[in-house]
């Protein structure tokens, strides 16, 4: 089957898929015979014929009697060939996207495409901004993007290893036949690969480590994101210089990265300190270890003779001194490269690059109470110390001729270290505010200061912390002879202080409070760091920004109440005077939804930023907005760059951070063109943000946004919190259960022991409702919300209408839940649905869904101004048809299984019915995207 380029977009993709799910084909019928593909083609034919018939029909019977025969055995390989078939589909789509993005280069010349750096720039210029303005801009920006280990990514890393070799092996035979080429090996290599696939265990048999989650992570750094951030950087160079060509451009470096991996320990007893030294440890050695590499690589290119051409007298002022350092190096360079200046530098480099990682692989800081030496001379410790090694390289090319080559490689290699630092990502540290309360409740009464620390009002708490934080004398003794959660907690800030001062100084920056409500939630945290020697008021030190994480609707409103009372601290404004007058601040998009539901959660937010981008100018501190995005809906997913848009005008300004969960990473990463064009449209968004009219809405349009949120929180509570049953009906009619032992993450599936919505985590709340087909935290309470709005005064669907064509927020709210809408499907829900052993509370709950899903369905459409749902998004519309009758039949499977797993959970192949199931899970999750 061609996959030639000369097709249609459209007839491209279809060929490619074809052409995949025809080996996939022939390597069935090799592995499993013929017997079990024709039950896969049976059964895929009905369900696309029962899509086309619709439910109920004779079809959705056959269908179900024949899945109901099915022994566990054929049911795992027909999970197993729909699985891979959208490992597959997924494959061709990202190829697709990449494809479709370069024919539109091509077409466009010269022009900048759209939501490129370039266009971001162009846009500025055309709106007015000066280079001043672009060049002030700069230095304050910082785009953070942050990788968190939630468990949503469901695949192994040699699932994705595999699937990036038949990436390349497509992309391989597509650029042959561009040539006019047969190439055979390539296709038999998708063949071996796809055989390979099927002969592997997509789920993994034990659960993952934390440090599996970090090595995990950091392989999209090491195969892709370490290569691509000078091109980035270049780009955005080229672009401001072809812009604003009366400025010789050097830009900071505005794009970071950070981590969570090893460091989130909310909920998760797995991260300890002994495990986030360890991670700290994987992530030095992998950045020292890339440095080393490349300046190897580029000491070969290096090879200027002194006999040809001049250095600087620098360059020779630092090799005498490196020379001090290393006499035995520097004999040996004598002898085998003594007219080439550059290559000893980088022999130099080398060694203490060499030096530093053999510190890294055999110290074990540890923490002492006084402070300890650091490392010794000969080994790099910090970013500067090697950046002003590159520098002087650099100085000396370009002052004798060489800037060619000192803006090639080298430039790329500054750049890296720059971005990347020796620690490859600033690892933050999260726990939740409760777990400091009772540590500090343990450590008071111990100490006689206070017998009961919980039961203090927050005057009366703000009170102690304070007189605590100002005293010099210790609170917690060196011996720790508390409970074991106290002295973790204690345990944990000792390792951050010592992994700064003795291991790797920038590695940890950040410490966030999760559900913060007042602010002694924050002040616990700074007195832990002030015991811990992380900060001393009288000294003038704090190394770690204490950050709040606004998470549930009623935290969020009285966000700003509890930063003006931190604000009016002055001990507080001191210790953010010492970390440059600034505020990091976290919203979570997660717990707010489960809360509150889709439309008042996304409302909650926006009030949440723009009460706090208010407070930072009335306050004179710089806030910046810490975003705890998630892959689903239903956890702030969706396009990011229309995301940093739709955010409250100001709240931007020219720095944001945003985290990178489950899936998505994979998907924005998995392909390093793809992950060069989310980077840029990252980076086109925020500078666009950056330099929006600081205006906000009309007052009718925030009042009817009130009005909207308020109807649908109270719509969504009475389901999820105030309807009787409702938890069983969650328990029993999604695979929440099963999911919780899917071994997908570190982290348990719930805060606490308990069967309370409340204390269940975001992530499979969504997952699950993502699986069984309802979606329904990406919508529900949205329709009788827009109804119930209309209906008081018919007027208001034109303004509604106005909002949405006008108001980047309101769209993308209405656009997302759309979206998420499309991907539902009630006939297979209520299937899902016949598994709730009370039938007449599943009626009920399940009514109210459907319901709520019609209005939502109408009223959306009504609103967007389309006939029917996702009608403006084509090439998702297409998608969710492509994939609609080959996922069905994998939630037809799956509640079979589910059925017979639950019916007697003594049966002797309970295991094999288990791994059916979560095969099942791993499959959804790959066939209906943004599932958590």
């Amino acid at each position: 089957m061609t996959l030639s380029p000369r097709d249609p977009e459209r007839q491209r993709l279809s060929n490619i898929i074809h052409f995949l799910g025809d080996q996939l084909g022939e390597v069935i019928r090799t592995q499993a015979g013929q017997e079990a593909f024709g039950l896969e083609e049976q059964v895929r034919l009905l369900a696309k014929q029962l899509r086309t018939d619709g439910w109920p029909t004779d079809t959705s019977a056959e269908l179900e009697q024949i899945i109901a025969g099915l022994s566990t055995a054929d049911a795992l390989r027909l999970i197993k060939a729909f699985s891979i078939y959208f490992a597959l589909v997924n494959l061709a789509e990202q190829l697709q996207r990449i494809w479709v993005l370069r024919d539109r280069a091509r077409l466009q010349g010269s022009e900048p495409r759209s939501e490129s750096i370039a266009a971001a720039v162009q846009g500025l210029l055309h709106d007015g901004m000066t280079a001043e303005d672009l060049e002030h801009w700069l230095e304050r920006a910082r785009i953070n993007l942050v990788f968190t280990a939630h468990p949503t990514e469901a695949r192994r890393r040699t699932i994705l290893d595999k699937l990036r070799r038949i990436a390349d092996a497509v992309e391989r035979r597509y650029v042959a036949e561009l040539a006019g080429h047969d190439d055979q090996r390539s296709e038999e290599e998708i063949v071996a690969e796809i055989t390979s696939l099927w002969q592997s265990d997509e789920i993994r048999r034990v659960r993952l480590h934390v440090l599996d989650e970090v090595k995990n992570g950091l392989y999209y750094f090491e195969s892709g994101i370490f290569d691509l951030i000078p091109q980035l950087y270049r780009e955005l160079e080229q672009a401001l210089t072809t812009t604003y060509p009366e400025r010789n451009w050097k830009v900071p470096p505005v794009l970071r990265f950070g981590s969570w991996m090893g460091g989130d320990r909310d909920g998760n007893p797995n991260v300890t300190p002994a495990v986030t030294l360890e991670t700290v440890r994987l992530m030095r050695l992998t950045a020292l270890t890339r440095h080393r590499t490349a300046v190897e690589q580029i000491s070969h290119r290096l090879s200027q003779s002194t006999r040809q051409v001049s250095i600087s007298d620098e360059l020779r002022e630092s090799l005498v001194a490196d020379a001090h350092l290393f006499p035995a190096i520097a004999t040996l360079l004598e002898e085998r490269n003594p007219h080439e200046p550059y290559r000893q530098k980088c022999t130099y480099i080398r060694e203490k690059l060499l030096r530093a990682l053999e510190y890294a692989q055999s110290h074990t800081p540890s923490w002492s109470g006084v402070q300890a030496f650091p490392p010794h001379a000969l080994a790099y410790r910090k970013t500067a110390d090697l950046l002003a090694d590159l520098a002087v390289m650099q100085r000396s090319l370009i002052a004798n001729g060489g800037k060619a080559t000192a803006d090639g490689m080298l430039h790329d290699l500054y750049r890296q270290v720059e971005v990347f630092g020796l620690h490859v990502a600033v690892l933050d540290i999260r726990q939740n505010s409760e777990r400091h309360s009772s540590a500090l409740d343990e450590i008071f009464r111990v100490s006689g200061l206070c017998d009961d620390y919980l039961s203090l009002d927050e005057d009366a708490r703000v009170a102690l912390l304070s007189r605590e934080i100002a005293n010099p004398r210790p609170l917690i003794p060196l011996r720790l002879y508390y409970s074991p959660e106290t002295n973790e907690t204690v345990e944990t800030f000792r390792m951050i202080e010592a992994i700064l001062e003795q291991y790797s100084p920038e590695a940890i920056t950040t410490y966030i409070v999760s559900m913060t409500r007042q602010a002694s939630d924050l002040l616990a945290p700074l007195l832990f760091a002030k015991e811990a020697g992380l900060y001393d008021q009288v000294a003038g030190v704090s190394r770690l920004d204490v950050v709040p994480l606004f998470e549930t609707g009623d935290d969020l409103a009285g966000c700003g109440q509890v930063m003006h009372a931190l604000l009016d601290l002055p001990f507080y404004r001191e210790h953010l005077r010492l970390r440059a007058n600034e505020q990091e601040v976290m919203i979570g998009y997660s717990d707010s939804n489960k809360d509150v539901g889709f439309m008042a959660a996304n409302w909650a937010l926006y009030k949440a930023q723009s009460a706090l981008r208010d407070l930072g100018v009335e306050r004179g501190v710089r806030l910046r907005m810490f975003h705890g995005r998630g892959g689903s809906i239903g956890r702030g997913g969706g396009p990011a760059n229309q995301a940093i848009l739709a955010q409250p005008p100001g709240s931007v300004d020219s720095q944001i951070k945003i985290t990178e969960q489950g899936e998505v990473i994979a998907d924005r990463y998995g392909l390093p063109l793809l992950a060069h064009r989310h980077l840029e449209q990252v980076t086109n968004a925020v500078l666009r943000a950056g330099f929006l009219p600081h205006t906000d809405p009309p007052s009718h349009w925030l009042h009817a946004l009130e009005d909207l949120a308020t109807i649908s929180r109270r719509q969504y509570r009475g389901l999820v919190y105030e309807m009787p049953g409702f938890v069983h009906y969650f328990r029993s009619a999604t695979p929440i259960a099963e999911l919780s032992r899917l071994n997908i993450g570190s982290r348990p599936a719930s805060r606490k022991r308990s069967d309370r919505i409340e204390d269940l985590r975001a992530i499979p709340w969504v997952f699950s409702w993502m699986q069984s087909r309802h979606t329904l935290p990406g919508w529900y309470g949205i329709g009788t919300a827009l109804e119930q709005f209309v209906a008081a005064d018919g007027a208001r669907l034109n303004l509604l209408q106005d909002m949405y064509r006008h108001w980047p927020f309101f769209r993308t709210i209405i656009d997302n839940a759309q979206m998420i809408l499309g991907k539902a499907d009630l006939d297979i829900a209520r299937r899902y649905a016949d598994l709730v052993p009370d039938q007449a509370l599943a009626e009920q709950v399940f009514g109210a869904v459907k319901d709520e899903y019609g209005r939502a369905a109408t009223m959306i459409c009504r609103v967007a101004n389309v006939s029917t749902l996702i009608d403006t998004m084509p090439i998702m519309q297409r998608a969710i048809q492509r994939r609609n009758p080959y996922i069905d039949p994998l939630s037809y499977v799956q509640i079979e299984l589910l059925r017979r797993l639950r019916a007697d959970p003594d049966q002797p192949n309970h295991a094999e019915l288990e791994d059916a199931v979560l095969l099942s899970i791993n499959g959804l999750a790959g066939g209906l995207l943004n599932t958590g």
